[in-house]
């Protein structure tokens, strides 16, 4: 009993020191279920970033779709501004023009002024509206949009200063005819004194 208790004593007094330095090494576990749940994750994150992708291409698409609207109903503008400018000037060519012509209070040598001065505004009129008919149809030496926009858009405010020209014009011709009507009407007055 005694050699039973020294045995006993001494391992356990052997495993109480060895258990300090000792180590244990085993087999190394892997949780299928766990790898398998991040292989999903994975895919359905990899389908996730080709949908947001494939969304990031149409909307890209989409901006640039827009833009081009944009750019033709911009260009529209500017050549619908252009043609009711245009209008007014024919109007006024076809209305107060004939007044002024027709009335007796211009001279004779101014009628060939005021010709050559209006008919210079609609020249430059035409050829206005030809130049952006070219810009229009032909491509115009392969310009973007944006480009034949801004060449638009200058050819509207040229127009819009043609026809602020032509009614300026008009309206100091007119003034003439009035300083003048009350010129004659001073002039050619009855005097009963």
């Amino acid at each position: 009993m005694k050699t039973k208790i020294k045995i006993l004593v001494t391992t356990v007094v052997l495993t109480l020191f060895m258990s300090g330095n000792a180590t244990a090494q085993g087999m190394p576990t892997y949780d299928n279920t766990n790898f398998i749940s991040l292989v999903k994750q994975l895919i359905e994150s990899g389908k996730q970033t080709a949908q947001m992708i494939k969304s990031v291409k149409f909307l890209k698409d989409a901006k640039e779709a827009i833009e081009k609207v944009s750019s033709v109903v911009e260009q529209l503008r500017a050549v619908e501004e252009i043609a009711q400018n245009n209008q007014r000037l024919i109007n006024v060519m076809q209305n107060d023009l004939q007044d002024i012509l027709n009335s007796p209070y211009i001279k004779p040598e101014e009628v060939t002024r005021v010709t050559e001065s209006f008919s210079t505004i609609v020249q430059n009129s035409l050829d206005t509206v030809d130049f952006i008919d070219e810009v229009l149809s032909s491509d115009y030496l392969k310009m973007s949009d944006a480009e034949r926009a801004e060449i638009l858009k200058a050819k509207e405010l040229e127009s819009k200063e043609m026809v602020s020209n032509i009614t300026t014009k008009t309206r100091r011709y007119k003034d003439i005819i009035s300083f003048r009507k009350m010129q004659d009407k001073i002039n050619n007055r009855e005097t009963n004194y």
